[in-house]
């Protein structure tokens, strides 16, 4: 599952997408599943993938904590399932 999230920092819009590696180190860190987030999520859940997501693309430096203290505002633009089901042809023959 990937999110496509686009944050406000120190006054500066930018897009991000989130990854597996981003998504497994927010399950670490607050013990939650992928799963858990069909049923919504909190705003630090968002601004963690967000920055999880920046560091990794080289994009922010330091600590989570520090980060967050300018970070004015995340939104998810949209999201993609990683393993989409595909409808089976129900055609008689």
């Amino acid at each position: 599952m990937k999110l496509q999230l686009e944050i406000t920092h120190a006054g500066t819009t930018q897009r991000c997408e989130t990854s597996l590696q981003v998504l497994v180190e927010w399950e670490r860190k607050y013990k939650k599943r992928a799963g858990d987030l069909a049923s919504g999520f909190a705003l630090e859940d968002l601004a963690f993938m967000a920055y999880a997501s920046l560091k990794r693309a080289g994009q922010t430096v330091g600590d989570f904590e520090s980060w967050l203290q300018k970070l004015d505002d995340v939104q998810v633009l949209g999201g993609e399932d990683s393993n989409p089901t595909v409808a089976a042809d129900t055609a008689a023959n």
